[in-house]
């Protein structure tokens, strides 16, 4: 008699059986199948170091922990109980070159670790799985393949932990949920995340990808706007929103000395910004960005019906920086006469202008037009926005503004695009 394949490290496993349903697990053809219901209580860790197989009938609800050394399989239900925390799931391949995960049925995971050294990528995923816990990219590299009906999902409240070069997921990443957050995504063996703010809604749906490729192909650079000097040819970013998605996020991306051409980030990266290809114009467009060198990282707000294709660009010097205009970005409105309210020196001068200002989770909180005109100044309340009531108090801490105006050089008019961080202090 063949020896059944599965490890009991712990010493509970329960088998729930009901009615018809069956459970069985076969080492027939070194693979171990379930048919029927399998339900593994928290404290319990089984293992199958075979390839593993749920059977469209199979329902496996697992609240334990669950190794898998071999090719994973789903066909019919896998996840966890609602409101429990202890599910854990662990790929390690050990005995596979490129350990696959698979299947037609969506797999739910709370916790999952992927722990399998390898060469370009570890795992194959061409199952839709999705997690609502930590998600643990020790090692390895997740070949996320989309067009074989892979797809990788961070539910609300999601994580991710030890992303770095050697473990994170090339391909597409889909984030669901109102929370920041950082996509642990890459290609050609480099980490290049990007980061969005929290959208407004939890069930807000964006993607990421990265390319380590030259956009020009696809998007030409010789079309873009006035003032885009030179755009990244090594790498691009798509950030998508999915259908029934709203509002607006912060976008930020980072460059990486070994892949951001070095011409971008001369002179500090002081002229460096997120530029966007709009297909409706066929043009790439200037974004804006407030450059974090520390972290190196480019942040702007970014409008939703404007996600897409992203890259980084150098700007012409000056091009968006006229020296008559001054910012003074901290405003303390306490009546000291001093800072008051959000000043911008002389741009009465440009009165085609308009002044958004954004939290920090991406959400409008004031806007206006012909800035400083008439009493229209930040004075730390909001106004105008569709997110806040007018007049409401706003709290201390750091937002972000996007100030356009238009300026006339030499008899050519141009539209600038200004965009920083602002610091309130309301007492």
């Amino acid at each position: 008699m063949k020896r059944k394949n599965i490890n009991i490290r712990k010493d509970l496993l329960y088998v729930s059986m009901c009615c018809m349903v069956t459970y069985s697990l076969s080492a027939q053809e070194n693979i171990t199948v379930n048919k029927g219901g399998l339900y593994i209580k928290p404290n319990t860790v089984i293992a199958t170091y075979f390839d593993f197989s749920n059977k469209g009938t199979g329902n496996v609800i697992n609240d334990g922990e669950f190794y898998f050394y071999g090719d994973y399989n789903n066909e019919g239900l896998f996840s966890f109980t609602t409101n429990q925390r202890t599910g854990y799931v662990v790929f390690e391949g050990s005995n596979k070159t490129i350990q696959s995960i698979s299947g037609d049925s969506p797999s739910m995971f709370y916790d999952v670790l992927f722990n399998k050294a390898g060469g370009a990528y570890s795992f194959d995923l061409t199952n839709d799985i999705s997690s609502q816990g930590k998600v643990n990219l020790l090692n390895g590299v997740v070949l996320m393949n989309k067009e074989q009906g892979g797809a990788f999902i961070f539910l609300k409240g999601a994580t991710h932990i030890n992303t770095s070069d050697k473990s994170h997921v090339d391909g597409e990443v889909s984030k669901q949920g109102n929370d920041n957050f950082r996509y642990p995504i890459g290609n050609g063996g480099y980490y290049r995340y990007a980061q969005i703010s929290a959208p407004a809604a939890e069930a807000d749906h964006y993607t990421g990808e990265y390319f380590l490729k030259n956009s020009n192909p696809l998007y030409p650079h010789t079309n873009k706007a006035p003032g885009i000097e030179l755009i990244d040819t090594q790498e691009y970013w798509a950030v998508e929103q999915k259908e029934n998605t709203q509002g607006s996020v912060l976008l930020t991306l980072s460059w990486d000395e070994r892949t951001t051409p070095s011409a971008l980030l001369a002179n500090e990266a002081k002229d460096l910004r997120i530029v966007r290809w709009d297909a409706s114009q066929n043009l790439w467009v200037n974004e804006g960005g407030i450059i974090n060198r520390a972290d190196k990282t480019v942040t702007t707000p970014a409008v939703v019906n404007g996600f897409g294709i992203f890259t980084l660009a150098k700007l012409t010097p000056d091009m968006d920086t006229p020296t008559e205009i001054v910012i003074y970005n901290g405003v303390t409105p306490n009546g000291d006469g001093s800072n008051d309210y959000f000043i911008i020196d002389n741009i009465q001068r440009y009165p085609n202008n308009s002044v958004r200002i954004y939290n920090r989770w991406g959400r409008e909180i004031f806007k206006t037009t012909n800035y400083d005109s008439n009493g229209n100044v930040f004075r730390g309340y909001s106004e105008n926005s569709a997110n806040f009531k007018d007049g409401e108090k706003l709290p201390t801490g750091t937002y972000y503004y996007i100030l356009e105006y238009e300026y006339t050089d030499a008899e050519t008019p141009r539209m600038i695009k200004k965009s920083g961080f602002l610091h309130l202090e309301n007492d």
